[in-house]
């Protein structure tokens, strides 16, 4: 498991990318990479191209980064692969986030 994230050249738009498994023990590394940006500033984009599953804890964190990036900043989750997206729809996160899965 790794988490990674990125600012674009511009500085308006962080990307978060998650590899592996995104569960409870990527916790800490997951909150620190959106927290080392102010709060409410950035767009956020997190990449799920590399994750291989998700439980409930990963989905908590994603509606901390969300109450993090506050409502006039939207948060983005992309490119999931099928197990993950269906996941994300039936908990009804595409109603919460941007949802655009690889296939």
């Amino acid at each position: 498991m790794s988490i990674t994230s990125t600012e674009s050249d511009d500085g308006r738009i962080v990307t978060i990318k998650v590899s592996g498994r995104f569960d409870f023990s990527t916790h800490q590394a997951f909150v620190q990479s959106y927290k080392n940006y102010p709060r409410g500033e950035k767009q956020f984009v997190v990449d799920l191209g590399d994750a291989e599953y998700l439980d409930s804890s990963a989905m908590g964190m994603l509606l901390q980064l969300r109450d993090y990036a506050t409502d006039d900043v939207s948060v983005a989750l992309i490119n999931g692969n099928d197990a993950v997206c269906e996941i994300l729809r039936i908990a009804n996160f595409d109603k919460l986030f941007k949802l655009s899965c690889a296939s």
